[in-house]
C-alpha cells in the first residue's frame, strides 16, 4: 500500500476510534449479532455474498427479500450509517461471516453529514481500507456507486450533494478500474439526466430507492456479479 494511501487509511481509522469512544456502540455491533450466529449455520452457498450498506441496503432487503434469499446474499445494512461505521463493524459483519464476496455501497450519509462535516478523502480512505481488508482475508471485494441525490430531506442545508455524490463516484471507478475490482454502476441507470438526482420513478423520497428502483439496482448487480 503507498504511502498516500496509508495516510487516508489511518486517518479515516483514527477517526473512527476517536468517534467510538464518545458512544457505547456507535456502529451499532449488536444489531445483526443475533442474525450472524444463524448465518453462521447456513451453507457457504447460502451466505456467498454480503451487502454492506445503510438504509439502501436495510431497505432493499425489506422490500425484496426474496432477492436476498434466492441468491444467497446476506444483506447488512443499518440505516443512517456512514463509512467510518461500516469500517468499524466489517470484521463483525463481512470477515466473521465468510462469504466469498462482498459488496460495498458507502458514501450516502458521508455527503448527508449525518455524523461530521463531509471529507472525500477520508470516506475515500474508509471504503479504500474496506477494500483491503476483504482481500487480506480472502473476500473478493466490489465496489458500487453512491446512488443519485439532489437533496436530503433530513439536511435540506447542503446544497451540494450531486456535484460531491459524482466526485466520489469518479475517484472510486478509477479506483477500482486501476486495482482490477469489480464496479458496479446504480447511478447510470437511475439518475435523472445530467441534473444529479434520483430518477422519480424510483423513488418517493429523493434518496431511497422504491420497489422499481431495487428491479433496476438487481439487474445490474447481478449483471455485475455475473449471475
Amino acid at each position: 500500500m503507498g504511502f498516500k494511501k496509508s495516510i487516508l487509511a489511518c486517518g479515516a481509522l483514527s477517526v473512527c476510534l476517536a468517534m467510538v469512544a464518545a458512544g457505547d456502540d456507535w456502529a451499532n455491533f449488536g444489531r445483526y449479532e443475533a442474525q450472524n450466529a444463524e448465518v453462521l449455520q447456513l451453507p457457504a452457498k447460502e451466505r456467498n455474498v454480503v451487502f454492506l450498506g445503510n438504509s439502501i441496503t436495510e431497505n432493499w432487503a425489506r422490500i425484496h427479500p426474496e432477492f436476498f434469499k434466492k441468491h444467497g446474499f446476506v444483506p447488512r445494512g443499518i440505516s443512517g450509517q456512514t463509512s467510518y461505521q461500516f469500517l468499524l463493524r466489517f470484521r463483525d459483519d463481512v470477515i466473521n461471516l465468510r462469504p466469498e464476496v462482498v459488496v460495498i455501497n458507502a458514501g450516502t450519509n458521508d455527503v448527508a453529514e449525518n455524523n461530521h462535516a463531509y471529507n472525500e478523502d477520508r470516506t475515500f480512505g474508509n471504503i479504500v481500507s474496506m477494500v483491503e481488508l476483504a482481500k487480506a482475508n480472502g473476500i473478493r471485494p466490489v465496489l458500487s456507486t453512491v446512488l443519485p441525490a439532489m437533496v436530503f430531506g433530513w439536511r435540506p442545508e447542503i446544497t451540494d450533494a450531486p456535484q460531491k455524490i459524482k466526485s466520489l463516484n469518479k475517484r472510486l471507478r478509477q479506483y477500482a478500474n486501476a486495482n482490477g475490482i469489480t464496479f458496479v454502476d446504480y447511478y447510470t441507470p437511475m439518475a435523472l439526466d445530467e441534473i444529479g438526482a434520483l430518477n422519480p420513478i424510483y423513488t418517493d423520497d429523493g434518496v431511497h430507492p422504491t420497489a422499481p428502483g431495487y428491479d433496476v439496482m438487481e439487474r445490474v448487480v447481478l449483471a455485475a456479479l455475473g449471475r
